[in-house]
């Protein structure tokens, strides 16, 4: 992945990029728009509607394609909704349309084909089966959220190896990412002799790699929802805080 395969760098919504006037910005939006959301997407097909992985994966194809071949997000509306929230909408009521056509849920039955790992997210979902009692919406969010944080680890390893500066990011993965999972999570001083550096550096690095995670975060997540009040909102219920 290049730097410029990341995200977009401005500022602005993907939803307001998408009905802009620049094709190759409204293009760009929508490949960040189908990052961010086909996995969660795929997973509430599973969850919400009982869809075997080939139908579910056949769904969440067909549904992108569609809705970018007749812009089902022309109509979101910022002030009624967030936009992940009109998203799903739009998503339960293209299957109900779906399933009101005869034989349209058969695999094969859809024209679009995205280049994305649905064996991968059909393996973790089985892997983290959900109660089936799960609140569909919540488990969304949390998809939505997962993805949102794998997107800019990948961009922060992508950019860690271009630049032949590696060691930052494995101290990042190794203590925040995997170590606060781990049985035994690993001391400043493990990582130091790990790495043949002092205690110091692993702090600095540590810190440098956490303020980059978050402005990464923050960056991905003003592109991902439909408005400024939006953002915030989400900001605050990630990290527990406002944005000046």
């Amino acid at each position: 992945m290049t730097d410029g395969d990341r995200f977009p760098a401005t500022q602005h919504s993907i939803v307001a990029a998408l009905g802009g006037d620049d094709p190759a910005a409204a293009e760009k939006a929508w490949d960040t728009l189908v990052r961010g959301y086909w996995r969660p997407v795929y997973v509430y097909l599973r969850h919400r509607w009982n869809l075997p992985h080939d139908d579910a994966q056949d769904l969440t194809q067909e549904f992108f394609g569609r809705a970018h071949a007749r812009g089902f997000f022309d109509r979101f509306d910022a002030g009624q909704a967030r936009f992940r929230t009109f998203l799903r909408v739009c998503l339960d009521r293209f299957v109900l349309k779906e399933r009101e056509a005869v034989g349209r849920l058969k695999r094969g039955g859809g024209s679009f084909h995205l280049s994305l790992d649905f064996v991968g997210a059909d393996r973790e979902y089985v892997a983290a089966l959900p109660d089936p009692a799960a609140d569909p919406e919540l488990l969304f969010r949390r998809e939505w959220v997962r993805a949102l944080f794998a997107a800019v680890v990948d961009a922060l390893r992508a950019r860690a190896e271009a630049a032949g500066k590696t060691v930052p990011f494995e101290l990042f993965r190794l203590y925040d990412l995997e170590g606060s999972d781990a049985p035994l999570r690993p001391t400043y001083e493990a990582l130091a002799h790990q790495f043949g550096i002092p205690v110091t550096q692993v702090t600095n690095h540590l810190s440098a790699m956490r303020r980059a995670f978050r402005r990464e975060v923050l960056a991905l997540l003003k592109a991902q929802t439909g408005s400024e009040d939006e953002y915030r909102s989400e900001m605050r219920e990630l990290f527990g805080e406002s944005v000046s």
